[in-house]
């Protein structure tokens, strides 16, 4: 797990900033930045990069190779520091609070602001570098991509694709992004996992995620990651989030992973609400449903 680096903002100078941006822009050209080529990315004597070098690295904010030559990278703590600078820089943020949820793609905690609001820090290639390379897009046409570049990219298409959205779909309402990192609405309501729905209730939440993957559709998105751990339920209705394998309805794949959303929410569904579910329903053909918008007209599973 990343730690949480707001605690360090207040004892980092603006050389260390420097020093972090200048390895970061280092890493677009290569994994590990040279030693000798920092002073020149961070603006910084070879002198004062000594010394930022030992700050940032005694607070884990980059590491260190020496087989070969001495190179250096950021960590994904380091990423962080210059993501919550620029927040606050913009305003966007005057503080971090406690976690709201780490997952596999992602960690977020409360933001202090003038409302609640929540930070999202993307870790996409943190463990798994190699998966999440061959399953995004985005990463397809790059010759050398690093973690840093696959957390950016995916805050990037989770952004847009929520930008787009709302608030015509049920998404949090984004406020903010740089680099890995994404600012929103803080939002109400359980994971559909563990929400205790009685089993007449249990159709109406399926309608309604249907029905936000309706709109999304006719807004040129499909989810692509859809599960019973993206929607949130709440008495005020349910929210949809983690966009970050969103990908347009032109997708040449497109079809096939909304078949897989649509798949994957009413198989949920049957396991836990088995009698509740019409087992005739084809995924298909609830696929051809919000394709074609059909299903914001018919309103139910039981129509289809």
């Amino acid at each position: 797990m990343v730690r949480n680096v707001a605690s360090d903002m207040a004892a980092l100078d603006p050389e260390d900033f420097y020093l972090l941006s200048g390895v970061e822009q280092g890493m677009r050209f290569s994994e590990w930045v040279r030693r000798d080529k920092i002073p020149d990315y961070a603006d910084l004597t070879s002198e004062e990069t000594e010394y930022r070098l030992d700050r940032c690295l005694d607070r884990e904010l980059i590491q260190r190779k020496t087989i070969q030559y001495e190179g250096y990278q950021l960590t994904f703590e380091g990423y962080d520091v210059l993501a919550l600078r620029t927040f606050a820089e913009r305003e966007t943020i005057d503080g971090v609070g406690s976690p709201l949820g780490f997952g596999k793609e992602g960690d977020v905690y409360e933001a202090q602001s003038f409302k609640p609001l929540a930070l999202k820090y993307h870790r996409e290639g943190y463990t798994n570098f190699r998966e999440v390379n061959r399953e995004r897009e985005y990463t397809a046409d790059r010759n050398h991509v690093s973690w840093m570049y696959t957390a950016r990219k995916a805050a990037e298409r989770e952004y847009e694709a929520m930008e787009t959205m709302y608030p015509d779909v049920k998404v949090p309402r984004p406020i903010d992004h740089n680099r890995h990192a994404i600012v929103m609405d803080k939002f109400d309501g359980v994971e559909l996992t563990r929400a205790k729905l009685e089993p007449e209730q249990a159709v109406g939440v399926l309608d309604l995620v249907l029905r936000e993957l309706t709109t999304a559709y006719d807004l040129g998105w499909v989810h692509a990651d859809m599960s019973e751990h993206n929607v949130a339920v709440a008495e005020s209705g349910i929210t949809v989030f983690d966009w970050p394998q969103a990908v347009p309805t032109d997708h040449e794949n497109a079809r096939e992973f909304l078949e897989r959303d649509v798949k994957n929410l009413i198989q949920y569904f049957r396991r836990k609400y088995p009698h509740e579910i019409p087992d005739d329903v084809e995924i298909s053909d609830v696929a051809d449903a919000i394709e074609s918008g059909a299903f914001e007209r018919l309103g139910t599973v039981s129509n289809i």
